[in-house]
């Protein structure tokens, strides 16, 4: 169970690093002024954190790579989704809702389908 809490958190931290990599730049002028330097180094630990994330849910699951693959696509929906309207203040319609909703099936079909 320890593998697969950090896999979901470690995909969770790497998506909202994306999310702030390439979508800061319409928050922060200096992300958009600097984005060699916003790329070199968020590239580094966003990759090292989704290598982790990878390999805790590959032990969990037992070799699979599928269960963390589907779980971190709906982490990646739900840190843009939170992300988005929290500091974007883009609000969701009813299409992104659903979507939303679908992410936390395919995510909960991971976790309680064995």
């Amino acid at each position: 169970m320890k593998h697969l809490i950090l896999g979901i958190l470690l995909f969770f931290c790497g998506q909202s690093l994306v999310w702030l990599q390439t979508n800061g730049q319409f928050v922060w002028p200096w992300i958009k002024k600097n984005p060699f330097i916003v790329s070199a180094v968020g590239g580094i630990a966003i990759s090292y954190i989704f290598i982790r994330a990878t390999n805790e849910l590959f032990t969990y699951y037992d070799g699979q790579l599928w269960p963390g693959r589907f779980i971190g696509f709906a982490t990646g929906m739900v840190a843009f989704s939170v992300l988005t309207y929290f500091i974007m203040g883009e609000t969701m319609n009813t299409k992104t809702i659903v979507s939303l909703c679908l992410a936390g099936i395919l995510l909960c079909v991971q976790i309680f389908w064995k």
